[in-house]
């Protein structure tokens, strides 16, 4: 194993120079004139999966963007893992505040700028060149491995599980590798075990049939905008709960080890405060941040809008009030359950002046990762070997759907092995990547099929 680690030390200048050209592609997903890119890097992803020692590499079309697939089943009665990944990227609007061109890699005080740096090119890479390294010193791995890579993660994988349903026998694995998550901190080796889900409504509040001169009709009529704010506000009490009916009959609560592990991160609720340009925080009484974040579900109103919001006065009651709504679910709460739950609560505290109408616009199931799991112990050993150090186990309070489709379908655990970190600007501008942390992603990659081969 040490003649493995030694090859992959010894070509990182090789790995950064690849992965540059792999940056230098605009495959952003979202964009129609950039279609023909996507394609480009889907077929860029297919060669680095030939080159890397793949025996089989297949790009399949969708609806959408291609879907890249490589295996490699040469160890009968090892383990299968199946490693997945994307390609595309976010737009990298606003060009003006980037320092660099956003798809001409520069490297600076150890980091390397581009879009799709750290999210999700750089991590994919990292799985890519570990079983590359076997290859080149040992001819072979110690488990069997696939990969699935796609070009639609930015935009929603709108064709991926339809894919996952339809190809189950082609991607049927143990367990699934993920790098598409963050470190706690720099250089300290973290694994993600529980990711919230989510329940995403809209709201539409209609009052008169048509725009009112509120001066005329003000104080006689409901004003939709006055009324939806209103109930917004009855979402939650004074102790920061959601006030919905059954809302948190579900909810999982926290374990002592779990409690223990999140005391080990020595949180600062006043330096998270700075950071984001606050007084003070705020939410759910009797829990810390932490707690708030990661294991405890949360209403928020995302957007609101109804009425004139131009430049300049115009004394009208709007016809109707719109608002977005979302709540991130924690293990064991079904957002189809809340969904309803939330209609039928939204309804009943309306007054009789408005209509209201719900759309229930998306939804994604929370996960909770076993900790005891072999792929989980594996991933631990492996990123402490890479990193010298101990590992931190975190929750993460958004949500990766398509984890929750893989381990549904497949049934198989995904471990969570992110090397990026939350402050190196995905979806911004200047995004970048750690170059030792892309090191060491290589590295915990290798060591990990070797430790879940055992």
């Amino acid at each position: 194993m040490q003649e493995v680690i030694n090859y992959i030390e010894n070509n990182q200048q090789n790995y950064i120079e690849e992965l540059k050209e792999f940056l230098k592609i605009p495959s952003i997903s979202t964009s129609i004139e950039n279609k023909s890119e996507v394609n480009r890097c889907a077929d860029f992803v297919a060669s680095k999966l030939k080159d890397a020692g793949m025996s089989h590499v297949e790009i399949f079309k969708t609806e959408g963007h291609p879907l890249v697939y490589g295996e490699w089943l040469g160890a009968p009665g090892k383990p299968t893992v199946l490693i997945y990944g994307h390609y595309d990227v976010q737009p990298a609007d606003p060009i003006e505040l980037w320092d660099s061109p956003p798809f001409e890699p520069v490297i600076k005080d150890g980091k390397i700028f581009a879009r799709g740096a750290t999210d999700d090119k750089g991590q994919v890479f990292m799985h890519i060149k570990s079983v590359e390294a076997f290859f080149k010193v040992e001819g072979s791995l110690p488990l069997n491995v696939k990969f699935i890579i796609e070009g639609e993660e930015e935009i929603g994988s709108e064709n991926l599980e339809p894919f996952i349903i339809q190809h189950l026998e082609l991607l049927k694995c143990d367990a699934v590798l993920i790098s598409d998550t963050a470190l706690y901190e720099e250089g300290i080796p973290t694994l993600t075990y529980g990711l919230r889900g989510l329940s995403y409504m809209e709201v539409e509040v209609t009052g008169p049939q048509r725009d009112l001169h509120s001066g005329t009709f003000g104080g006689a009529v409901g004003n939709p905008i006055n009324v939806l704010a209103e109930m917004i506000a009855k979402l939650h009490d004074k102790n920061g709960r959601i006030t919905i009916p059954h809302f948190y009959d579900d909810v999982l609560t926290l374990t002592k080890k779990e409690k223990d592990n999140f005391k080990r991160l020595k949180f600062s609720e006043k330096k998270f405060a700075k950071e984001l340009g606050v007084a003070e925080l705020t939410g759910e009484k009797g829990f810390s941040s932490l707690e708030r974040t990661w294991v405890r579900p949360t209403l928020d109103c995302n957007g609101i809008t109804g009425g004139f919001t131009g430049q300049g006065a115009k004394t009208v009651i709007a016809s109707k009030a719109l608002a977005k709504i979302s709540m991130r679910l924690v293990p064991n709460q079904d957002p189809v359950k809340v969904a309803k739950e939330f209609e039928k609560y939204i309804k009943k505290i309306a007054p009789k002046t408005v209509k209201v109408t719900v759309k229930n616009l998306h939804g994604a199931y929370p996960v909770l990762i076993p900790l005891t799991d072999h792929s989980t112990i594996a991933a631990t050993k492996a990123m402490e070997k890479a990193f010298g150090k101990k590992m931190v186990f975190i929750r993460e309070g958004g949500s990766v759907p398509i984890v929750t489709t893989f381990v549904k379908k497949l049934k198989a655990p995904t471990v969570l092995m992110g090397l990026g970190l939350n402050s190196e600007n995905l979806h911004s501008p200047n995004e970048h990547f750690n170059l030792n942390h892309f090191r060491l992603g290589i590295i915990s990659s290798a060591y990990f099929l070797k430790e879940y081969s055992l």
